[in-house]
């Protein structure tokens, strides 16, 4: 059962975050394996990266232990938690080539319960070295076995392609989490998306869900956001978080002072969004495991 929405404190602002946390600890699910959340859309641009730090901030602002794994070469989810190039002497490329374990690739972030796989320049041409080893589509996976207790939240930052590096993430997550921009081809995108996520279910990995299709860079003046939004709901109903992230400036500065929006401007209505975000993620975590 779901607690009042409660006032917690955002680490490093001293700032109050309301973040919903649950009575009986669902927000912390220590005494499990991680959930793990692949955030995924073969579609650039919609702000996967974005949500991923996000999200992973305001769970680790309730307490949750937070571990982002950067999927993606681009290592923009690295850059956003401030982890530098010069910082990332080994990360996800070493981890699916099988030089690292989780523990020896992990980085601590200036957020409190957070922590980075970063993606190093190596994970380019990760993907040639993949295709002929062994459990090639299972190697995020058996990689984050050995994290069981250390973590209750795994969020994946997955490449804007349907890649091996994408196919890990898929494969590796409980439950797929959709950002999905507020334009025309939304629909057609996400239906492609959704048959994807069919197929690996099928066929790798049978657990796999969908928790939720974010809409992102929502600009309620617009009536084409109003349109896809609307339509998007009609397609899938309750699997659409009711939380819309708006466009924001301060969304957008963030990345460039290497810090999640929540750090750097925690009122603004991009920070607030992704804090409604974070309470809805919690209760439909607890509702799956009532």
């Amino acid at each position: 059962m779901i607690s009042s929405v409660s006032e917690t404190t955002l680490p490093g602002t001293g700032a109050p975050a309301a973040v919903e946390a649950s009575d009986d600890g669902l927000a912390r699910a220590s005494a499990r394996r991680p959930r793990v959340l692949i955030i995924a859309n073969q579609k650039g641009g919609v702000g996967k990266t974005t949500t991923a730090i996000n999200l992973a901030t305001a769970l680790a602002a309730v307490g949750s232990r937070v571990l982002v794994v950067d999927l993606d070469p681009q290592g923009n989810a690295s850059t956003g938690l401030g982890v530098g190039h010069n910082r990332r002497e080994r990360g996800t490329y070493d981890l699916l080539i099988g030089r690292a374990s989780v523990h020896e690739a992990t980085q601590h972030t200036d957020v409190p319960n957070l922590d980075l796989v970063p993606s190093t320049v190596d994970l380019a041409g990760a993907e040639l070295e993949l295709i002929d080893m062994d459990r090639r589509e299972y190697r995020l996976r058996d990689a984050l076995t050995t994290v069981a207790s250390d973590y209750d939240y795994v969020l994946v930052d997955s490449p804007p392609s349907l890649n091996l590096l994408t196919l890990n993430g898929l494969v590796a997550a409980d439950a797929v989490l959709v950002p999905l921009q507020c334009e025309f081809f939304a629909l057609e995108g996400l239906t492609h998306l959704l048959r994807t996520i069919d197929r690996i279910k099928r066929n790798l990995n049978p657990s796999l869900d969908l928790q939720g299709v974010v809409l992102t860079m929502a600009d309620g003046r617009n009536n084409l956001t109003n349109m896809v939004a609307a339509d998007v709901r009609g397609f899938l109903g309750e699997k659409v978080y009711n939380t819309v992230i708006p466009r924001n400036v301060r969304v957008s500065e963030a990345p460039s002072h290497g810090k999640p929006v929540l750090l750097y401007d925690l009122r603004c209505p991009g920070s607030q969004a992704y804090i409604q975000l974070a309470r809805e993620v919690i209760r439909r975590e607890a509702e799956n495991h009532e």
